[in-house]
């Protein structure tokens, strides 16, 4: 092996020995008694995300594949937390970085990126595949493409993945095996490795997608179209895609959930009554599904436990998220949604 590659994995190996794993917060939701409601929370690695772990695998794989070796620059195409994640480990091994990313992309996360030592490259969201596939020609760079190796670059049956932690954190709990993990997709990449892990462990957890407005993926994992695309794109920074991706399994959701951007961005307004913390509209994406799921095991008599993820903190959008011009801009009026989120909470059921 190249003696410059061994120490890049010897270098992200020993990174990780200096990382704790992120903790698992239980919601206290009284008027779901029987229904335990956890949130892992992914916004506590060292970039602030649940990319963190996947910028990890792709850089790991692209190495042993031989694809990244000593001065490579390594290009990728995000709506922006992979490319503050890859940042961190092109600094880490000194290599050059560029990011293709949209143009809307929050100021917060382009800020991180350039922390990081990396560049970015700012183009219309349809173009960020085939600017990232022309830059890696032009500079002989890698093309990491996460949303085509996403779903292969993770050890899906263990080795610290995500889903074994959070199985791991859950052996003491009243509830100890999931009746459902709620989980989005940007790539697919980490309902691949929750849903293989969950089959692998022989499981009765089910697993739901929750998918925001302007994504195909719920349509595709209901129809199973791979050649569905939209014209728009997700406002919600770092879920759903206008098109099919690689790294989208279908076959391991067992259930689906349309969450409209609305619903979303409430959840996460109340969420920060409960836990005193800002988190990104992914968050309340997630979180909204998992209190429908919760209102349905209760009006059905059902006890049990559900986790989800926090996926980044929402101090990556206070220009957007938590700003009310923006809202007002995009046509979002957050008060009945607020309203309705904060009565299922109390009541335990839908208003």
């Amino acid at each position: 092996m190249d003696v410059w590659v061994q120490q890049a994995i010897q270098a992200i190996n020993a990174d990780f020995n200096r990382s704790a794993d992120t903790h698992l917060i239980k919601l206290d939701l009284p008027a779901f008694k029987d229904i335990h409601i956890y949130l892992k929370d992914e916004s506590t690695h060292p970039t602030g995300s649940l990319k963190h772990r996947l910028a990890r695998s792709l850089f790991l794989y692209g190495l042993c594949n031989g694809w990244i070796k000593q001065g490579t620059t390594v290009i990728e195409s995000s709506s922006g937390s992979t490319a503050v994640s890859e940042a961190y480990f092109a600094r880490l091994l000194q290599l050059p970085f560029i990011a293709v990313i949209p143009k809307t992309t929050s100021k917060e996360k382009i800020d991180h990126i350039e922390f990081y030592g990396g560049r970015c490259h700012l183009v219309d969201a349809k173009d960020i595949y085939s600017e990232s596939h022309r830059l890696a020609k032009e500079l002989n760079g890698h093309y990491m493409d996460q949303f085509t190796y996403a779903e292969r670059a993770t050890d899906w049956r263990g080795n610290n993945n995500i889903a074994q932690s959070i199985f791991t954190q859950m052996a003491a709990e009243p509830f100890p095996i999931p009746s459902w993990v709620v989980m989005s997709a940007g790539t697919g990449g980490t309902t691949a490795t929750i849903g293989r892990y969950i089959r692998y462990g022989c499981f009765p957890t089910q697993l739901c997608l929750a998918d925001p407005e302007n994504s195909v993926f719920l349509e595709h994992y209901q129809t199973g179209d791979p050649d569905l695309t939209l014209t728009s794109s997700s406002r919600i920074e770092g879920i759903g895609r206008p098109r099919v991706e690689p790294s989208f399994i279908p076959s391991v959701i067992d259930h689906g959930m349309r969450v409209e951007d609305v619903d979303a961005l409430a959840t996460i307004r109340v969420l920060e009554t409960l836990i005193n913390r800002k988190c990104g509209g992914s968050t309340g994406t997630n979180l909204y599904a998992t209190l429908s799921l919760a209102a349905d095991m209760a009006a059905q008599g059902e006890a049990g436990s559900i986790v989800t993820l926090i996926c980044d903190s929402g101090e990556r959008y206070l220009d957007t998220y938590y700003n009310d011009e923006w809202l007002a801009a995009h046509g979002l009026d957050l008060s009945d949604s607020i309203s309705k989120v904060e009565d299922l909470i109390r009541l335990g059921r839908w208003p």
